[in-house]
């Protein structure tokens, strides 16, 4: 499971054989502290590939942010 925010807006594409493919970066961001103490935010990135049916869901209901 991945919890963060949407990068950029999902894009819903078909393969030769028509099946749908949905592909979507999510940031996922947390919290670390530095041996001197100091607060250092970090981010990494995920890419997302979804197929089939859960393709066009992704594609309906997931928008960037």
């Amino acid at each position: 499971m991945i919890i963060g925010n949407v990068g950029v807006e999902p894009e819903m594409r078909f393969t030769p054989s028509g099946h749908p493919v949905t592909s979507f970066s999510v940031a996922t961001n947390w919290l670390t502290t530095t041996a001197e103490g100091e607060r250092k935010k970090e981010t990494e990135w995920f890419s997302v590939t979804a197929w089939d049916r859960l393709a066009e869901q992704c594609n309906q209901i997931i928008s960037k942010g």
